[in-house]
């Protein structure tokens, strides 16, 4: 049996960065040297959660199986001066096109104040209820402090239900520290003074970042293919490129975003994305393809595929409008990217002449011809959209 292949494109993950080991209490002994003074070592630093974008993955199956990202804790400090060792940072690759979003829900933990005292007693860090009480967050890798009792405090600037966007990993290589390590505490060697020779105390580390995020894909293509269900994109993709996706006389047969490489002799290259049929009513979420039509907001240029044979019992003119007004009610913003309309299925009788009528009902639109289960017209179809995705580039 074939294994089933799974597509993950939104995932809920929590993080939490390394804390800061412990600062070291600890008096230098040896032999003819009395009272050799405090030797206490630092603790180490936290490691951080690090989000690196890899162009080798394309979905985030990795986080679906691993969503709890802990990173290692900082080494204790030591005696004779010796510092505790960093805590090993984590590095988690996720594909190109990540939108990083911080979870609104996400509440770090509590955190005592710290006393305004001058640096030689700040690390005593003695509770008190009567202070007030904050949470420590992280932005952007570095903590912050938020007073819950001020108003308005802790609210973050949230975009709908998915909280903050706090980063967006686009090319190759791009990393993000999504929760920072706690730094680690200071040795009682440090605060020794003229006056107080043998401090007994030392700073405990600091606790690492932490919260929920979402992690959502959007595929950086050049091309995007939209369509109804059974237009022909997935035969379309399978005749310019290598992919293989799933190909069948019936609706539906895409059930998550096909990606293909279009390759050219002088070696250029194009990705393209077939993203699931719509159908009316996908900006409600009717459908597949309102879980998917992120995938084409990155798309340089837009194909709108119609089945000019209306084979499906729709009439082509129909479905460029409706094509038009989903993605319109989705994002206003897909209607200004450069579009152009492919008519598939040519070899069908009655093609040419809802190819006729199409021309008539929608003016000024022009149309290029194929028949992808026969390879006709692919050629056109590669220079076409050469073309123009390197105009799109330019503008």
């Amino acid at each position: 049996m074939a294994a089933t292949e799974v597509f993950i494109d939104e995932i809920k993950i929590y993080a939490r960065a390394g804390h800061g080991g412990k600062g070291c209490v600890a008096f230098h002994r040896e032999a003819y040297i009395p009272k050799g003074g405090p030797s206490g070592g630092n603790g180490g630093r936290g490691g951080s959660v690090i989000l690196q974008a890899d162009h080798d993955l394309n979905n985030l199956i990795a986080q679906y199986y691993k969503p709890r990202l802990l990173a290692q804790d900082g080494e204790f400090g030591l005696g004779k001066g010796m510092d505790g060792h960093a805590g090993k940072d984590l590095i988690v690759k996720v594909p190109c096109g990540t939108l990083v979003w911080r979870l609104a829900s996400s509440s770090p933990p509590p955190r005592e104040k710290e006393d305004e005292r001058d640096d030689e007693e700040k690390p005593l860090l003695r509770s008190s209820t009567a202070r007030r009480p904050l949470f420590r967050a992280t932005s952007g890798g570095v903590a912050q402090e938020i007073d819950l009792s001020a108003p308005e405090a802790g609210k973050s600037a949230a975009t709908g239900d998915k909280g903050e966007q706090v980063a967006d990993l686009t090319e190759h290589g791009q990393q993000f520290v999504l929760c920072k390590g706690g730094r680690g505490g200071l040795g009682n060697r440090n605060f020794a003074t003229a006056t107080r020779q043998t401090p007994r105390f030392a700073q405990p580390g600091e606790p690492g970042g932490e919260g929920d995020f979402l992690l959502e894909l959007r595929i950086i293509a050049d091309v995007g293919l939209v369509g109804y269900p059974n237009a022909g994109k997935s035969t379309l993709l399978t005749a310019i490129s290598r992919a293989r996706p799933k190909v069948a006389p019936y609706p539906f047969t895409t059930l998550h975003p096909q990606i293909g490489i279009v390759e050219y002799p002088d070696f250029k290259r194009l990705v393209v994305c077939d993203v699931p049929g719509l159908i009316e009513g996908a900006h409600q979420n009717v459908g597949l393809g309102h879980a998917f039509l992120r995938h084409i907001e990155r798309c340089k240029i837009l194909v709108l595929l119609l089945d000019m044979a209306g084979m499906d019992n729709r009439e082509p003119w129909d479905d460029y409008k409706l094509l038009l007004k989903e993605l319109e009610l989705y994002d206003p913003a897909l209607l200004e990217k450069p579009r152009y309309v492919v008519a598939n299925k040519m070899d069908e009788a009655a093609a040419e002449e809802n190819l006729k009528k199409f021309k008539n009902k929608v003016k000024k639109t022009p149309v290029l011809p194929i028949a992808a289960g026969f390879d006709q017209g692919m050629d056109k179809f590669r220079k076409l959209i050469r073309e123009a995705v390197e105009e799109a580039a330019n503008e």
